[in-house]
């Protein structure tokens, strides 16, 4: 038989659940980290009329830091590998990481008791990752051509190095995102070190369409979460089409006369020569000296 007093105290906690309800209000974990920075993690709770016990966390369901109100002092941290606690600067509501590391990321646990007689416990996770930046300089592109025409292939590649994780890679041509049908995937490459560099080919026809605003631009852009956002572009000419020959047209002068004169002659036209002229003219001097002296011949004839 269970005694009157036992009783009585299930009672007065099944009363007080119904009374009162702990609640966790806010976690904040940031979903990535900067590598060699620090972190805050916030666990708010509101005790709905409980006494506090304890706020422990934990990591990958291993525990690192516990603040519990009876103990002196009451915030203690637990050795954890990955995990470097800020103890000044910890309390009930927040825990500060120092340097934090890549072995730093994991699920993180906020988990908050009340007092006896229930010991009500509320808890809550969320995922962080630690991220190492990719080397400095931004995506690099290769492959490119100073100029192409139309009907040649574009066959390049951006590469992003030493980060982790990945970043994602992303083509864009004039501005537009390139279609999945034109990106060429390779696998990610990862380094003794554990750094990863990730590679995205872009391979296509260039079309008349690729040069209506003037010169064809090829970028790449990186990003890893929203803590890293950086591009580069490539811009190329076209071939420029060859100019058809021109006829030159050139004028030549003659003592009191211009004419113009084409390396194509006109029909019916040819240009004077003025070697021809003279020679006429000194044969009609002839002729009329001629015709004067065989006058004056036959007029002397006929008076004698």
């Amino acid at each position: 038989m269970i005694p009157s007093w036992t009783l009585a105290l299930y009672i007065l906690a099944a009363l007080w659940r119904g009374v009162s309800m702990l609640r966790l209000a806010d976690l904040k974990i940031p979903s990535h980290t900067i590598r060699g920075q620090p972190v805050r993690l916030e666990c708010h709770y509101d005790l709905e009329g409980e006494a506090l016990y304890s706020v422990k966390w934990y990591k990958d369901q291993h525990e690192f830091f516990r603040f519990i109100v009876a103990d002196n002092p009451p915030a203690q941290v637990v050795n954890l590998t990955g995990v470097n606690v800020d103890l000044p600067n910890s309390s009930d509501n927040t825990v500060t990481l120092k340097s934090v590391d890549l072995t730093g990321s994991g699920v993180y646990r906020c988990e908050v008791s009340g007092e006896a007689p229930t010991f009500q416990t509320v808890g809550e996770s969320a995922q962080m990752i630690v991220v190492d930046l990719p080397d400095s300089g931004g995506p690099q592109i290769e492959g490119t051509r100073p100029r192409y025409g139309i009907g040649d292939t574009v066959r390049i590649n951006c590469t992003s190095s030493r980060s982790r994780p990945a970043a994602k890679l992303a083509w864009f041509i004039n501005a537009d995102p390139a279609e999945e049908a034109l990106l060429r995937h390779f696998p990610v490459i990862i380094d003794d070190d554990g750094l990863e560099t990730s590679i995205l080919g872009l391979e296509f026809k260039v079309r008349h369409k690729h040069f209506k605003k003037g010169d064809l631009k090829m970028k790449c852009l990186a990003t890893i979460a929203n803590l890293y956002w950086r591009s580069n572009e490539e811009s190329v000419e076209g071939d420029r089409p060859q100019k058809a020959p021109v006829l030159e047209s050139r004028e030549t002068f003659s003592p009191g006369k211009r004419e113009a004169s084409s390396s194509v002659g006109r029909t019916g036209q040819h240009p004077s020569n003025p070697t021809t002229l003279a020679s006429l003219h000194h044969l009609t001097v002839t002729i009329t000296t001629l015709c004067s002296l065989i006058v004056s011949s036959a007029f002397a004839s006929d008076l004698r």
